[in-house]
C-alpha cells in the first residue's frame, strides 16, 4: 500500500492523458495562444499502461483519465482498452463535446460512470465562458450517455458574477433527469485570475438552494471530495466540493500523473517526481512513488490556509489547472 506519513492510504489514481483542449475555459488555460506539451514528452499508450500497472501493483484500485480533454487523444481508445486489463475501475472526466464520437468505446470499456463539466446551461455564456460554441453538443451528450446508463456526474465551477445566477437553475434540473450536479469552489491555479471574491462558498451555495428547496443531506463515502445533498422527490443529487472553505484533506487518497508524466501528491503541491523520466532511462519507478508521497503536506500542499482573504496568489508555486490534469 502507499500510505502517507499521516496514514492516508493512496488508491485513487488520475492520469491526465494531454494539456490539450478543444474548449478554452478561462479559469483553465489561461491564454488562447498556450503552448501544448510536444508530443514526444507526453506518456505514451504503452507507456501510461505500464506505469499504471506498477501503481497498481502497490495497491491503487481506481484510475481516472483526465486531461486537459482525454477525448483529443487520438490514441485514446487504445489506452482505454490497456487500462482496461489491469482489472480496476477506470473512470474519465471530460468535457462532453466529443462523448458521441466514442460511445461503444466508452461501453466496451466497462466504464459506469463519468464526470462532465459543464459550467453553465446557457448557450451564450458558454461561448462566452469557453469561447467555443458547443453547449447544445454536451447536453445532447448528458443525455445520450444517460440513455446508455452510465452514471453522469456534472462539474459546475461556481463563480460570483459569473454563473452564481445559475446555481437554482442546475438544482432544477436535478427534478426529472437523474444527474448529479457538483459545485466546485472556485480554486486558485497558475495565472486564472482567482481571488477569494469570486468564490462561492459551501454554506452559500446551500443557502441559495434553501431559498427555494428544502435540502436532504446524504452520508459521506470514505474518501469522497463532494458534500452531497438531495431535494426530496428529485431524480438527481447536487454536492459542492468545498476546497476552499471546508477542505476534505483528512483522508485523501489521490494521487496525480500529468500528461508528461509527473507525479503530484497534491492538487496544490509545489513539488513534483518526474516518473515518465525515469521510466524511459529504465529505472524502477515505485521508489519514487512512495518518496512522493511521503513528502506529502498535510492540507492544500501546504501553501494556504481556509482563511481566503490571506492567500497571495502571486506566492503560490503550481501549474496551471489544464497542464495538471485536474
Amino acid at each position: 500500500m502507499i500510505v502517507d506519513k499521516f496514514n492516508r492510504v493512496h488508491d485513487y489514481l488520475r492520469i491526465s492523458l494531454t494539456d490539450n483542449c478543444d474548449l478554452r475555459c478561462f479559469y483553465c488555460m489561461p491564454e488562447e495562444d498556450y503552448q501544448f506539451t510536444p508530443n514526444q514528452q507526453l506518456m505514451q499508450a504503452d507507456e501510461i499502461e505500464a506505469i499504471a500497472k506498477a501503481y497498481v501493483q502497490e495497491g491503487v484500485k481506481k484510475i481516472r483519465l483526465t486531461g486537459g480533454e482525454p477525448l483529443v487523444r487520438k490514441d485514446f481508445a487504445d489506452i482505454l482498452r490497456r487500462l482496461g486489463k489491469l482489472n480496476v475501475e477506470i473512470t474519465m472526466t471530460t468535457n462532453g463535446t466529443r462523448l458521441h464520437e466514442f460511445v461503444e468505446v466508452i461501453k466496451n470499456s466497462g466504464i459506469k460512470s463519468l464526470n462532465i463539466s459543464l459550467d453553465t446551461l446557457q448557450k451564450d455564456r458558454f461561448i462566452l465562458m469557453t469561447k467555443r460554441d458547443k453547449q447544445e453538443q454536451v447536453m445532447r451528450n448528458i443525455q445520450l450517455m444517460l440513455d446508455n446508463d452510465i452514471n453522469v456526474k456534472v462539474n459546475v465551477v461556481a463563480m460570483k458574477g459569473v454563473n452564481d445566477e445559475e446555481i437554482i437553475d442546475f438544482v432544477k434540473w436535478t427534478k426529472d433527469t437523474p444527474v448529479h450536479i457538483r459545485f466546485i469552489e472556485f480554486m486558485p491555479f497558475d495565472r486564472n485570475k482567482w481571488n477569494s471574491d469570486k468564490v462561492i462558498t459551501l454554506q452559500q451555495i446551500l443557502d441559495k438552494v434553501s431559498t427555494q428547496f428544502e435540502i436532504e443531506p446524504l452520508s459521506r463515502l470514505p474518501h469522497e471530495t463532494a458534500k452531497k445533498f438531495k431535494v426530496p422527490g428529485h431524480a438527481g443529487t447536487f454536492a459542492v466540493i468545498s476546497t476552499m472553505s471546508a477542505p476534505f484533506c483528512g483522508d485523501c487518497n489521490r494521487i496525480r500523473l500529468t500528461a508528461d508524466g509527473k507525479m503530484k501528491n497534491c492538487l496544490f503541491s509545489q513539488s513534483e517526481t518526474d516518473i515518465l523520466g525515469a521510466y524511459r532511462k529504465g529505472e524502477d519507478i515505485k521508489p519514487l512513488i512512495y518518496q512522493n508521497i511521503s513528502e506529502k503536506k498535510e492540507a492544500l500542499g501546504g501553501q494556504f490556509t481556509i482563511d481566503m482573504e490571506k492567500i497571495e496568489t502571486t506566492a503560490l508555486h503550481n501549474r496551471t489547472m489544464i497542464s495538471i490534469g485536474g
